[in-house]
Order: C-alpha cells, then sequence, then structure tokens
C-alpha cells in the first residue's frame, strides 16, 4: 500500500458485545482469518475473563468459543498470542502474569510471572519471531523476558525506562514491526516512542540483544495513549483516552541522523463513545483492525483508500 499519495478513512464494518465491564485489550489470533481458517479475536475485560471469539465463514460474525476466568482476582488488562499461537498470555491489575496453553478444546494455565515490585502489569507481547516476552507497566518501564530453554524458568533480561530514554508515566502497551527489529510503546506521559533492536544479533544466539530508543512522538493525543499496534504492512495506530484513534507512518523522506521519523496518515475522532482501550490490526488481513472501549464495544473496522 502506498501511503504517500492516497487519502484514507476507517470504516466500520461490525460490532461485538458480550463482556459485562469495560473491554480492555484485544488479540487476534495468528495464522486465523485465511486459507479457510476461521478468525479467532481474544478479548479481556475489567469483568476479569478473557473470551475467545470465533469468526463464522458464512456470515462473518463471531461467536464466544471459551471464557478464561480461573486465574486472575482483579481486572485482566491484557492478552496476547505468541506467534505459533499454542502459547496465550494474560496480564492483570493482581501483578502476574499468566500463560496458557492452547490444547485445542481448551486453555490450561502453564505458568504465572512476577516481577514488577507488585506494581500491576499493563500489558504482555511476545516477539513476533521468537519465544521472547515483553511486559509494560504502572512502574513506568518495559521488561524483556526470556526462558532457561525448556521454557519453565522465565527471566528479566532489560528493563527500559527513563535511564535509557523510556517513558516518563506508566507505560500501557507495546507493538512490533513485521521483521521484528522495531519496537513502539505508549504512555500515560502522552508520548509514543520508537524502539530498535539488531534482530540479526538476537536470533544469533549469542545472548539478548539490547533495545535502544529510535525516535519520539509526541503531541497526537491530549489524554492518556492507552493503546498502539504495527501493523504488518507498517501502520502504527493509536488508541487513546481522548475517544480517538490515530494512524501513523514511517516518512519516505528519509532519516534524521541515521534514525526514522514517522508522520500522521489519519485522524479518526469519536472512535468510540467514550476511551479507546484497545487497537489491533488483524494478524493476517492487512486493512483490518478491531477496537475496544470502555464504551463495552468492540468494532472491527477496515482502513479504506478514499480517491
Amino acid at each position: 500500500m502506498n501511503f504517500s499519495d492516497e487519502d484514507f478513512e476507517l470504516r466500520e464494518v461490525q460490532r461485538l458485545e458480550g463482556h459485562t465491564d469495560r473491554v480492555w485489550n484485544l488479540a487476534w489470533k495468528p495464522a486465523t482469518g485465511v486459507d479457510g481458517v476461521p478468525a479467532v479475536l481474544a478479548s479481556c475485560s475489567g469483568d476479569k475473563t478473557v473470551r475467545i471469539w470465533e469468526q463464522n465463514p458464512s456470515n462473518g460474525s463471531f461467536q464466544c468459543k471459551a471464557i478464561l476466568d480461573d486465574a486472575h482476582s482483579r481486572t485482566v488488562r491484557s492478552c496476547a498470542w505468541s506467534p505459533s499461537g499454542k502459547l496465550f498470555a494474560t496480564a492483570s491489575f493482581d501483578a502476574t502474569t499468566a500463560i496458557w496453553e492452547d490444547t485445542g478444546d481448551d486453555f490450561t494455565c502453564v505458568a504465572t510471572l512476577e516481577g514488577h515490585e507488585n506494581e500491576d502489569v499493563k500489558m504482555v507481547q511476545w516477539h513476533p519471531s521468537m519465544d521472547i516476552l515483553f511486559s509494560c507497566s504502572y512502574d513506568n518501564s518495559i521488561k524483556v523476558w526470556a526462558g532457561d530453554g525448556d521454557n519453565d524458568d522465565w527471566h528479566c533480561v532489560q528493563t527500559l525506562n527513563e535511564s535509557n530514554s523510556g517513558h516518563a508515566s506508566t507505560v500501557w502497551a507495546l507493538s512490533f514491526n513485521a521483521t521484528g527489529d522495531k519496537m513502539v510503546s505508549c504512555s500515560d506521559d502522552l508520548t509514543i516512542k520508537i524502539w530498535g533492536c539488531d534482530i540479526m544479533n538476537l536470533q544469533s544466539g549469542d545472548g539478548i540483544a539490547p533495545w535502544i530508543h529510535l525516535c519520539t512522538l509526541t503531541g497526537y493525543h491530549d489524554r492518556t495513549i492507552f493503546s498502539v499496534h504495527w501493523s504488518r504492512e507498517g501502520v502504527i495506530c493509536t488508541g487513546a483516552a481522548d475517544d480517538a484513534i490515530r494512524l501513523f507512518v514511517e516518512n519516505e523522506d528519509g532519516m534524521v541522523d541515521g534514525r526514522p521519523t514517522y508522520k500522521l496518515l489519519l485522524r479518526k475522532e469519536k472512535a468510540h463513545g467514550m476511551d479507546v482501550n484497545s487497537v489491533q490490526w488483524s494478524s493476517m488481513e492487512n486493512r483490518r483492525l478491531a477496537s475496544a472501549s470502555d464504551d463495552g464495544t468492540i468494532k472491527i473496522w477496515e482502513l479504506c483508500s478514499v480517491n
């Protein structure tokens, strides 16, 4: 998709309801919604549950396939699939992160992680190509986790905070680009930060390569930015407490001081009637976006050219 000489809009195509409280976060299951495999979407809520939705290929509607309700004692703030779709992680205001195994017919909790100094975890996210887990928290930090080989003993290998150009307030969400060498994060400090990593070194087996700050986007939302997600085509989407959605793309005009810059592609005011808590691009449909809100709804959008 060429973003330099076209105008775009977000068009609402579907709405899902079911949670009994605000919907905090969404996650499309990898490799679903293509080649005859029904699309699967996970959502989590202030009702302390996670719902797994599966799309009916014949009419496009989603039905609730499973409810996970026995791992967390407070709001479930975040959920994320591993690249293979076999593992599923949830994070809660109870300061724990749970890792689940999808057995096909059921979900089993196989591990519980702690480490954010009793401050609630806002989000967990898997690296797109490696079994490395990232979490972000009320303690203003992003933590990078790695297993010991058999995935039973996990430890923190890097912390990103103000001391290395990180956020000055609660970090609410993070996401990766398609190649996994860049990460974007958003915060209560009203900024969006882009991070970079030497992905070749990361995959070499010589330990975990460090993440470094590349640039900061500011001035695009006037209330807390709760969610950010990077599409496979390179579009960064943000959702915030100002009820709005923003889309950004990398400037094709080149680098500044050897680092990439980004520009605003689209503003969607009043995307929901209340705070936008989560925005998630489909893992297979490049132009399909899902959003979740304090208004209790999940919306499915299509990014459309208006030229």
